[in-house]
This record gives structure tokens, C-alpha cells and sequence, in this order.
């Protein structure tokens, strides 16, 4: 989920859940509420009346005892000078927050609550001055506010009389306030658990990535690459973490490399310590043998004399190849495309490279079913060096006293396919996906017939790659190998076809 969607989803959180679950609260405790005033006071209530006007509650709780009370002045007035009727009616009014008062001329003669009726009694009306402004009963407000609901009436010996029921309206209806304390209670909580489910929702979706990318980055300040973390793309901070995950592998990758580079490095550098200590090491004992007089005849010294120089040509030629190594790994060396024909080309590359290869006792077999006008891209001078290193791999393994040399050439649409086989002693299988790695070789020894940088065939890879063609290899152990690389053909020759 993009964190645009979070904001607005932490949003629609924030303001509905909380409105739905107030909503759900605030019904069920009135409606239980709602309840538990019927069965208390036998009255039904309804929700707006109660919000609205919770007065005309308490002036239906003691409708029944006040009706009863009207009757009475109507038919029977004289039971009200019953102190036991008198007690009877205030009884029916406990529980209900009221209590009954009568009134004789301008003395009480019944108090129900006398503490309440001290603070009270003044502002009761008088005799006639009545009227019921809600229900028969009326609010009086002051310090201490109650619901008054009177029945004048004539005592047996004439004198006029009160009869009160007087509700205490600071209290009100108890399931109301109980109600309000419960909602507001309700309104805390759903507060909390809203809080709660935002707090758990951010730290699962935002804290805890950014925790998992904090200790990512503790991991690789202390050199750690050893691990992984994952994340949703979807988000941006899901994104965020498949991209650090990106850059801690392709971290690791470079560092690999390097670590590789060095050890590869360390490998050259002792490889090409050995070749050089070799015809070093002639070229001194030569030279000493000069020197002491041990060359004394013109023969022994021109002999001795020409294996010096030869010594030093191949140090030179090491030397030669390790710098035009280090140029093309570096993309240094300079290219210089043009479009080459097949047959031309070939034809004075074995010119070159038949005699000397006849001298070793080597044949070549040269086989080209291209078109005769069939050219390729490519820089003439550094194809040359390809061939002239595989071909100098395949005479130096060969090993044979009758070598041969198969080249083939054909076409293959947009590629021309150029293989080289040869009847050596081939490669081992564990060795054949390796020799195309720079400074490997498959011969460990190091011996002075086979030595070498183990940079020929890595050079001829990475000039065939900078070719935008492939190179690759196949090989039986005992009957030989075959190199393939591949040239592309120029476009006008596609486009001819």
C-alpha cells in the first residue's frame, strides 16, 4: 500500500472508527438504559425525550401516585387528613427520588423529607396559584431545583389545603447519569483502542521497516553483508527496502569481485614471479658462463648468446601480455572497426601461421562455407591476437608427435561461427568452465613447456565480447578440444541476403 494510501486509510481510521464505535456504545447503554427505566419507574421512555426534556421522566414516574392523589381531592378529600393514607402515598414515591408535603392554611402537617422541604418550602405557591406547565408539574429552579406537582384541596373543617409531590431534580433519573458516565467512559475507551489499533498498524506497516532497514545498516557498518531483508513493493517503503536489499547484493557482488581481483592479482603476480625466475635465472647462468670463460669456443658463445636472447623475448612477450591485459580489462584499448572479408583475412593468417606450424609438426585443415564476400565487423589487428592465442593454447597442449588443427568457418544469419578443434589431450571437465577466467590454468604445475600468464584465452574473451560476439569451448579429455567464437556478419551483407 503506497504511504499516500496509508495517510488517507490512518485518516478514514481516525475519524470513522471512532464515530462507529461511540455510535454502537452510546445505543447499547441507552438502550439497556432505556430498560432499566421501564422496569424501574414502569415508564417508557424514548431517546430524544430523555435527551431533550428529561423532566417530563420524572413528571411520568409519579404520574400514578400524583392521579391518584387528584382523585382522592375529588371524591374523598378527608382521607387526607389519614396520616397513615398520607404515609402510604409517600412510600409509593420512595425510590422515585420524591416525597409528598401537605400543607394546612400556612402549616405543614406532613413532611416527607424535612430537610429537603426546609430549603423549599418558601417558594411553594399558595393556595389556587398552581399550574402545570408540564404534566401536571412545573420546574423550580434556585439553589436547589425540584419538580413540583400540587392538588389544593378543603380540609372537613373548612380550612384550605396542599397536597405536594415534590421530586428532586439535582440527581435527576439515575440511569441518565449513569448513562452519561458509561458513555463518556465508552468515548475514553474507543479513544484508547482506536490509538492502539493506529499505534499497531504504524509500527507494523512504517516503524518496523525502518527498524528492519536501521539494523540493516548497523549490519553492513560492522562489514556484515550476510544478509537479507524483503519488502512490499507496492509502498514506498516497501520499495525502499527491495532497493537497499539491491544494493546490499550488488555490494556484496563488487566486494566479491574485488576480493576476487586481489586473490586473481596475487595469483598474476606469483605466476609471473615464476615465469620471469625461469629465463631469469638462464640468462644469468648464461651470462656468468661468459663472464668465467666457460663459453671458450665461438660456437659455445653464440650459443650461449642466443639463448640469453631467447630467454629475454619471453619475458618480454609476458611482460607484453600482462600490459595489453591491463588495458583492455581497464576498456582502454582503442578499437578500430572496419567490415573484414572472411576468406581474404584467413587466407593471410594461415600464410603466416602455416610454416611456423609445419616446423612444430602440426598441420592445419582450413574449411570456409561462407559466401567468398562474406565480411564481418571487426579490428583486424586484435583478431589476429585471438587467433594467434588459441592457436597458441592448442600447439602448446597438444602434445602429440603429429599435431592437427581443424579451422571451420560458417554462416549462421547475423553471426559467422569460427571453431577451432585440435587432436590435443583436451581439458578435464571440472577445468572446461574455467579457462576463460582470467590468469586460470588448467595445468597447476607450471611447468616450463606449458607456462604461461594463463591470460591468453581470458584475452581472447574479452576482445571476442567487445566484438558483441560469444566465445566458448568443448572438450574430451584424451581426444582434443574445439574453440567457437562468434563474429557479427556486417549489415549489409544481412540486408544482401
Amino acid at each position: 500500500m503506497k504511504l499516500k494510501s496509508r495517510l488517507l486509510t490512518a485518516f478514514l481510521i481516525i475519524t470513522a472508527l471512532p464515530l462507529i464505535l461511540i455510535t454502537i456504545s452510546a445505543g447499547t447503554i441507552m438502550k439497556y438504559q432505556y430498560n432499566s427505566i421501564q422496569q424501574t419507574y414502569d415508564v417508557k421512555p424514548d431517546a430524544i425525550t430523555l435527551i431533550s426534556n428529561p423532566l417530563q421522566i420524572l413528571s411520568r414516574v409519579t404520574r400514578g401516585v400524583f392521579n391518584e392523589i387528584v382523585l382522592t381531592a375529588k371524591k374523598n378529600p378527608e382521607k387526607f387528613e389519614s396520616s397513615e393514607y398520607i404515609e402510604y402515598l409517600n412510600n409509593e414515591l420512595k425510590g422515585k427520588y420524591s416525597y409528598i408535603a401537605v400543607r394546612k392554611g400556612d402549616e405543614f402537617t406532613f413532611i416527607g423529607q424535612p430537610e429537603n422541604l426546609n430549603n423549599i418550602k418558601r417558594s411553594l405557591p399558595d393556595f389556587g396559584e398552581y399550574t402545570a406547565d408540564i404534566e401536571g408539574g412545573f420546574y423550580v429552579d434556585g439553589s436547589n431545583p425540584y419538580l413540583l406537582k400540587q392538588q389544593d384541596f378543603y380540609f372537613s373543617d373548612g380550612d384550605k389545603g396542599s397536597i405536594f409531590v415534590i421530586t428532586d431534580v439535582d440527581t435527576l433519573v439515575p440511569q441518565i447519569k449513569y448513562s452519561a458516565i458509561q458513555i463518556v467512559v465508552s468515548v475514553i475507551w474507543v479513544i484508547i483502542v482506536t490509538a492502539a489499533v493506529l499505534i499497531v498498524w504504524i509500527y507494523r506497516s512504517i516503524l518496523k521497516p525502518l527498524n528492519t532497514l536501521h539494523a540493516a545498516t548497523d549490519a553492513m557498518k560492522e562489514g556484515n553483508l550476510d544478509f537479507s531483508i524483503e519488502g512490499d513493493p507496492e509502498d514506498e517503503i516497501g520499495q525502499l527496502c527491495v532497493d537497499f536489499e539491491e544494493m546490499r547484493i550488488r555490494l556484496k557482488e563488487l566486494i566479491e569481485v574485488r576480493m576476487k581481483y586481489e586473490e586473481d592479482s596475487r595469483e598474476l603476480i606469483s605466476n609471473i614471479s615464476h615465469d620471469l625466475k625461469t629465463p631469469i635465472t638462464a640468462i644469468k647462468g648464461y651470462a656468468e658462463g661468459i663472464m668465467d670463460g666457460v663459453a671458450d669456443t665461438k660456437e659455445k658463445q653464440a650459443k650461449y648468446i642466443k639463448t640469453i636472447y631467447t630467454k629475454a623475448n619471453d619475458m618480454s612477450v609476458l611482460v607484453d601480455e600482462l600490459s595489453f591485459y591491463s588495458k583492455i580489462d581497464c576498456n582502454t584499448m582503442p578499437y578500430t572497426f572496419s567490415c573484414i572479408n572472411l576468406h581474404e583475412y584467413f587466407g593471410d593468417c594461415l600464410d603466416e601461421l602455416t610454416l611456423d606450424l609445419e616446423v612444430k609438426n602440426i598441420e592445419i585443415i582450413y574449411e570456409n562455407k561462407t559466401d567468398i564476400n562474406l565480411t564481418v565487423q571487426a579490428d583486424a589487428e586484435q583478431l589476429k591476437r585471438v587467433i594467434n592465442n588459441i592457436i597458441g593454447n592448442s600447439v602448446k597442449y597438444i602434445g602429440k608427435k603429429k599435431g592437427l588443427i581443424q579451422i571451420r568457418i560458417e554462416d549462421h544469419g547475423e553471426f559467422a561461427h569460427i571453431a577451432f578443434e585440435d587432436n590435443g589431450q583436451g581439458i578435464p571437465e571440472k577445468d572446461l568452465p574455467y579457462i576463460f577466467d582470467r590468469f586460470y590454468r588448467a595445468d597447476a604445475s607450471r611447468n616450463q613447456s606449458k607456462g604461461g600468464s594463463g591470460l591468453g584465452l581470458a584475452i581472447a574473451k574479452k576482445i571476442i565480447q567487445d566484438h558483441m560476439g560469444n566465445i566458448w569451448a568443448t572438450s574430451i579429455e584424451g581426444k582434443g578440444t574445439t574453440i567457437y567464437f562468434t563474429l557479427k556478419i556486417c549489415k549489409e551483407d544481412v540486408e544482401h541476403e
